[in-house]
């Protein structure tokens, strides 16, 4: 029992003590269907102008999906993986490729954090600095789907 209450701590102080895992914003009220249909709205103008076929999952702080857009042709785990990715963003509060930087890094100790997707293509949603909720996408390579993320924020602005 001992072991795993030092592992866990190592664990909290490794997260914590990386820059760039550090900078994070706080949790605002959950995110409103008007502006996660408009985020997700955004998204799909941008997977469209790239023409790719995607997922598109919006979700609220605690990772409950709040909107889902599957494009027509999508492989059919994407859904699945744009849920993960938004729920990592919305969850840790940071895009999910910071965690995949992260673990790039040699900071390998991120891969046992539970329920987590580790591959861009997560963002945050922030209204007045804070987060409340998060985009995933997936259906092209993971910097297509945070391109498509990162334009679904925006339009959700």
């Amino acid at each position: 029992m001992a072991h795993w209450r030092l592992l866990l701590a190592s664990l909290c102080i490794g997260l914590l003590a990386q820059p760039a895992l550090a900078q994070q914003a706080s949790y605002g009220a959950p995110i409103a269907l008007e502006l996660a249909k408009r985020a997700a709205a955004g998204a799909v103008a941008e997977a469209r102008r790239l023409k790719l076929s995607v997922a598109v999952a919006v979700v609220d702080t605690h990772g409950t999906p709040v909107y889902l857009e599957v494009l027509d042709d999508t492989m059919t785990a994407s859904p699945n993986f744009a849920l993960q990715k938004a729920r990592t963003a919305a969850t840790m509060r940071r895009p999910s490729k910071a965690l995949e930087d992260g673990v790039a890094a040699g900071r390998n100790a991120l891969l046992s954090l539970p329920d987590l997707l580790m591959i861009e293509g997560g963002e945050p949603i922030l209204v007045n600095g804070k987060v409340v909720g998060a985009i995933g996408v997936s259906g092209g390579a993971s910097s297509q789907d945070g391109q498509i993320a990162r334009a679904g924020v925006e339009a959700s602005k």
